[in-house]
């Protein structure tokens, strides 16, 4: 599809408060009535009062205020910041174009046969960012392992030397883990000459700290089922390593404070076939492996991924028209990351809206940020892990850096997505009969209950699976920054099906509107005929989520790595 063939008019959110379809342009305007007219003591969902409602309510909440014994100034300026934003008369635009980028989407051809198409795109933000400081990661046939590839996203801090270090090297780092407990991961010699050069810089009392990931005893029927602790140990060993090398300084150019950046990576592996497929062969297959969690997925899962993140950089899982976060949320924002920071002896100041780490860093976990020991000691290199399996009815994977989550939360990005490949379907429809324009219509995926409440869209992901591993932290740092003797290992997520839970959401008009030439390649819904429209079509999304992100405000360096799955 040529990209002209493009109606970005047509694109809209929704607003996953109030479910209205907003234009990315008047969405940063549109969140801040919602929190202006929470913070006035109104119903974020009504309509905005009068401005003589508004005077009469800003008198009452500041009278209040004026008699509670701790007077807080700051609660007041909200208070007044709040009411002269809705007295604003804002009267944005009816429509304008989505901002161009910089950088077009990058297409990435990989063999994996989970993945459809994958594609990158980027903007450094121009009008609020001097350097692109975000990196990525695609690694086809990772390990020499066929159907296995490596993913990732590196979102930089302060300066690029670390994300780009990180990008190099932290892919040898986790092969070589993987490689010592699997030997079906290979390395060449020129990796075995890079990780051999580490070795001076890993010591010995080093290593003795590494013991941690290996010695600890852990429960009995946790060792019995958890078939993924030891790829969960092995990111985190290799995260740990990473955080070591940084240490060294190569490339850095400040004397002060150097940079540092967040990661979330996937590794994405293909379920071998192990038996024939005859009843008595699965039967008897079953009972060896009894323990085993594959045993007990549904039949058609074909595949698992494995993802770990630290810091502000996440992962969004899109299955059956439900958004599944598949990260965690590594900032200042986050209740329990504070509760650490705090109990270990740091600072977080009460800068807006949540504070700082020592007044300087909003994430809580990262890697680098070494040169000043006062904040390394609150910022540690602890990845979030989490293995689950995926089917035909995984549809995207979507990993992004802070530039679109600030903006943007889960289902917004989910409903854009699928709006999105849903009116490039209809593109390609045209095209293909012909015809000189797209629908003029907006092409919608709406948002209910189901994929709204994303806070526990985890606990309905496995609809083919009864046990998914996760792994809280695999170690914390005392107040000196050494480790602790506190491993908790894997957490067991038990998962069933809610009941009387809706049926999923489908792409609108599906069984109507798409041409057969449309369809998914997966068994017995027909054939694409051609090779090139998954490529496209990515490219396409990615492009969109880029615009929309500059479009509602987003003020970081936005990087989009989309997977199309087999469920699209």
């Amino acid at each position: 599809i040529a990209p002209e063939n493009s109606d970005s008019r047509h694109i809209s959110i929704f607003c996953s408060a109030c479910q209205q379809t907003i234009c990315p342009y008047h969405l940063l305007y549109h969140k801040k009535t919602h929190k202006a007219l929470t913070l006035l003591g109104f119903d974020s969902l009504q309509s905005k009062p009068d401005n003589k409602t508004l005077l009469a309510q800003r008198q009452k909440l500041i009278s209040k205020l004026t008699k509670i014994p701790k007077y807080s100034e700051t609660h007041r300026q909200k208070i007044d910041y709040s009411f002269e934003f809705l007295m604003d008369n804002h009267t944005p635009t009816s429509y304008c174009d989505l901002a161009s980028i910089n950088n077009p989407s990058t297409f990435k051809k990989v063999s994996n046969s989970l993945i459809k198409a994958l594609s990158i795109c980027q903007d450094k933000n121009s009008t609020w960012q001097g350097d692109m400081e975000d990196r990525f990661i695609v690694l086809d046939n990772y390990g020499n392992r066929s159907d296995t590839c490596f993913l990732g996203l590196v979102d930089g801090s302060h300066g690029v030397t670390a994300a780009e270090t990180v990008a190099a090297e932290l892919p040898l780092l986790f092969l070589d883990q993987l490689a010592q407990m699997d030997s079906s991961y290979k390395k060449s010699k020129d990796e075995q000459q890079i990780l051999d050069s580490f070795a001076t810089v890993i010591e010995a009392d080093y290593r003795e700290k590494e013991k941690i990931f290996s010695d600890k005893p852990g429960n009995d029927e946790t060792n019995k089922t958890n078939t993924y602790e030891w790829i969960h140990k092995a990111y985190a060993k290799s995260f740990w390593r990473m955080d070591r090398l940084l240490r060294l300084g190569r490339n850095e150019v400040s004397k002060v404070r150097w940079s540092g950046c967040s990661a979330v990576t996937c590794l994405v592996e293909r379920i071998p076939k192990e038996t024939d497929g005859t009843e008595e062969e699965e039967r008897k297959h079953s009972e060896n492996n009894t323990h085993s969690p594959l045993t007990r997925t549904a039949k058609g899962v074909a595949g698992l991924l494995h993802i770990a993140n630290l810091g502000n950089a996440h992962a969004v899982l899109c299955k059956n028209g439900k958004s599944h976060c598949l990260s965690k949320e590594h900032s200042t924002s986050n209740v329990s990351e504070r509760k650490r920071i705090l109990q270990n002896g740091g600072n977080i100041s009460t800068n807006e809206p949540d504070g700082l780490v020592e007044g300087y860093l909003r994430t809580t976990r990262g890697l680098g940020h070494h040169g000043d020991p006062i904040l390394k000691r609150s910022v540690i290199p602890v990845p979030h892990t989490i293995s689950v399996p995926i089917d035909d009815t995984c549809q995207f994977l979507i990993l992004a850096s802070n530039g679109l989550w600030e903006v943007l939360d889960y289902n917004e990005v989910l409903a854009l997505t699928l709006t999105t490949f849903t009116h490039y379907l209809r593109m390609y429809e045209c095209v293909q009969q012909n015809t000189t324009a797209p629908y003029k219509c907006q092409y919608l995926m709406p948002l209910t209950e189901d994929n709204l409440n994303h806070s526990k869209a985890i606990n309905d992901l496995q609809d083919g699976i009864k046990i998914l591993y996760s792994n809280k932290d695999i170690f914390l740092t005392d107040s000196k920054g050494n480790l602790k003797q506190n491993y908790t290992g894997q957490e067991l997520l038990k998962t069933a099906s809610p009941v009387g839970s809706k049926p999923p959401p489908q792409f609108e008009g599906d069984t109507k509107t798409h041409p057969s030439n449309c369809k998914s390649q997966t068994a017995g819904r027909g054939r694409v005929t051609s090779e090139t429209l998954y490529d496209n079509a990515a490219s396409y999304i990615s492009e969109q989520l880029v615009k929309t992100a500059l479009a509602a405000g987003s003020r970081d360096n936005i990087t989009i790595l989309i997977v199309l799955l087999n469920g699209c």
